[in-house]
C-alpha cells in the first residue's frame, strides 16, 4: 500500500530550480524551544523542499542565524516570554502567501498570547496547514475551527495531545487508535496522523494507512518535530495530504531504523534521524 504513495514523489528533472520544489514556512520556536524550530526547518530541507523559511520570535533570531545556514528566518513580534505575539498575525499570513505548506507548532509554548495566534492563523491562513505540539493544543475546546478551513489541514498528535484535543483517557486512545483517529479526521474535515507504535494516518475520507517503519528508540525529545517538517515538506512539493503524510511516517520510521541499526536504539536522539534520512529516501527512490 505504501508503495503507492512513494510513486508520488516528483521526480528530478535536470533542469530545474530551487523554486521547482516548494517553499515550506515553518512557525516555530520560544525560549527554550529553538532546538524545535531547528529540527522542524532542517527536516523540511532534508526531505527535498526547494526554499524554507523559519518564522521566529525576534530576540531569538541571532540564535536561529547561528543554527541554520541552508534555512532562512523571518524575524517576527515577539510576547515577554520570547514566544510568538498575536500582533505578528498579519505579518505571518502576508508571508504564507509566499509558501505551498505552512508548518505550525513545534516549540511555540503554552503562552495564551501565542496561543492566540495560532487560532488567529487556522482561520486567515488559505494554505495547507501541518499543524503539531503546541499548535495542536490550541484548538482544546475550540475544533470547529478546523471545519471552517478551506485548505488542507494535517494534525500530528501523539496520544497525551489526542486526549487533551477530544476529552478522553490515553488509555482508551490506544486501545482504539484506528477509530479514535478515523472518527477525528471525519468530524473535522482534517487528515489525522496519530502518532506512536503503528502511527495511524487517516483522512476525512475513510482511508486508513497504519505504518509499519519505526523502533523505541524514536521516544526522544525532536522527533515530532522532525515529523512535521517531513510532512510540510512534502504537501509543499505538491503531494496531496494524504500521500504526504503516509510518505512521511514511513521515511521517518526508516531513518529511525536506520539509525537504530547503525548505533542502537537506546541513544538514539532526533539528529540522528535527520543524518539518517537522505539514506531512507535513497532507499525507497
Amino acid at each position: 500500500m505504501v508503495k503507492e504513495h512513494l510513486s508520488t514523489i516528483p521526480s528530478r528533472k535536470e533542469d530545474t530550480h530551487k523554486g521547482d520544489f516548494g517553499h515550506v514556512f515553518v512557525v516555530a520556536g520560544s525560549r527554550g524551544m529553538t532546538g524545535a524550530a531547528y529540527l522542524a526547518s532542517q527536516a523540511a530541507l532534508v526531505s527535498g523542499s526547494g526554499l524554507v523559511t523559519c518564522g521566529i520570535p525576534l530576540s531569538l533570531n541571532a540564535v536561529m542565524e547561528a543554527k541554520l545556514t541552508e534555512v532562512m528566518t523571518l524575524s517576527l513580534p515577539e510576547t515577554k516570554d520570547a514566544s510568538l505575539a498575536s500582533s505578528g498575525e498579519k505579518e505571518i499570513a502576508e508571508f504564507a502567501k509566499k509558501a505551498g505548506a505552512v508548518a505550525i507548532g513545534p516549540g511555540l509554548s503554552g503562552n495564551a498570547d501565542t496561543q492566540k495566534l495560532v487560532k488567529k492563523l487556522l482561520k486567515n491562513i488559505n494554505k495547507p496547514i501541518v499543524l503539531d505540539a503546541d499548535g495542536i493544543m490550541a484548538l482544546v475546546g475550540n475544533c470547529d475551527i478546523l471545519k471552517k478551513r478551506k485548505a488542507p489541514t494535517i494534525l500530528t498528535p501523539h496520544p497525551g495531545e489526542m486526549s487533551r484535543l477530544i476529552g478522553k483517557d490515553i488509555s482508551a486512545i490506544r486501545r482504539n487508535r484506528e477509530k479514535t483517529a478515523l472518527a477525528f479526521a471525519k468530524k473535522y474535515g482534517v487528515t489525522l496522523v496519530l502518532k506512536g507504535r503503528g502511527t495511524v494516518v487517516a483522512t476525512s475520507k475513510g482511508d486508513v494507512y497504519i505504518n509499519q517503519t519505526g523502533n523505541s528508540g524514536m521516544s526522544t525529545a525532536g522527533v515530532g518535530d522532525v515529523l512535521t517538517g517531513m510532512i510540510a515538506s512534502f504537501v509543499g512539493q505538491g503531494i496531496n495530504p494524504y500521500s504526504a503524510a503516509v510518505i512521511g511516517v514511513h521515511l521517518h520510521g526508516l531513518a529511525g531504523d536506520i539509525a537504530a541499526r547503525e548505533k542502537g536504539q537506546f541513544s538514539m536522539i532526533a539528529g540522528d534521524l535527520l543524518e539518517k534520512l537522505p539514506q531512507a529516501i535513497q532507499e525507497v527512490l
